[in-house]
């Protein structure tokens, strides 16, 4: 494995008596394309909120770039370089393109730089240059979704956490969203996905966890999890 970027150890969370996670521990290597994998309520997105303290944790801890991040706050950890790109989107409806873009740079300083960062932006869906005027709450399912995952590069994340980036779109644009998350990885950004696509996951990704229940049940290399038959049963649809 690469050099370790993410540690999650022990990871526990309660929603009231009800444990959604059971001591969940797994890494994630600099450079990598991780999938976490499992049917609905499976603790994914709890996982991923957890890390982002989102939501408190029972126990464990989360260790990232050395440190141990799981008493910081979300805007504290975004500052860090860990961001996520939440289910359902959430862009800011009532603002531009261009506005939305501009808030997610809200932890850093310089406006050269951050121009440059949006016409990276930008170079990845060009459809958002085309409506950088446009009020986002009107742009298709699939342009949110391009909106949500740039909203997050422009802090310049070293770990980017994706829930569910292809719910809800056209096939098309299923391939066009995959395609620009291995170049984000590409040029340097690890990144963390949580996808019910598994056939999808499994063909981008280094390595892959299976959670069930809120357990880890397996994991393995992504090519070997995409042939092994018990998983082709469970997730593939084969």
């Amino acid at each position: 494995m690469a050099d370790l970027l993410l540690a999650v150890e022990g990871l526990t969370v309660h929603y009231g008596a009800i444990r959604a996670l059971r001591g969940l521990s797994f890494e994630v290597g600099a450079g990598e394309i991780i999938t976490l994998i499992g049917s609905n309520g499976a603790g994914k997105t709890t996982t991923l909120h957890a890390i982002s303290n989102i939501i408190r944790k029972t126990q464990g801890r989360v260790v990232f770039s050395g440190r141990d991040i799981s008493a910081l706050p979300p805007d504290r950890i975004v500052a860090e370089g860990l961001v996520q790109v939440p289910e359902g989107r959430r862009i800011f409806a009532n603002l531009t393109v261009r506005e939305n873009l501009e808030m997610g740079a809200y932890t850093r300083r310089g406006r050269r730089d951050i121009h440059a960062d949006m016409d990276m932006a930008y170079g990845l869906f060009p459809r958002l240059r085309e409506r950088y005027r446009q009020i986002a709450g009107t742009l298709s399912g699939g342009e949110q979704q391009m909106l949500a995952m740039c909203r997050a590069l422009m802090s310049r994340p070293r770990l980017l956490l994706l829930d569910e980036p292809s719910m809800g779109l056209a096939p098309i644009l299923v391939d066009e969203i995959f395609s620009v998350i291995t170049g984000i990885n590409r040029t340097g950004t690890t990144i963390l996905l949580v996808e019910q696509n598994a056939y999808k996951a499994l063909g981008i990704a280094s390595r892959a966890y299976i959670l069930e229940t809120g357990e880890l049940v397996k994991t393995g290399a992504a090519a070997d999890l995409l042939g092994d038959e018990t998983v082709k049963s469970a997730y593939l649809g084969a």
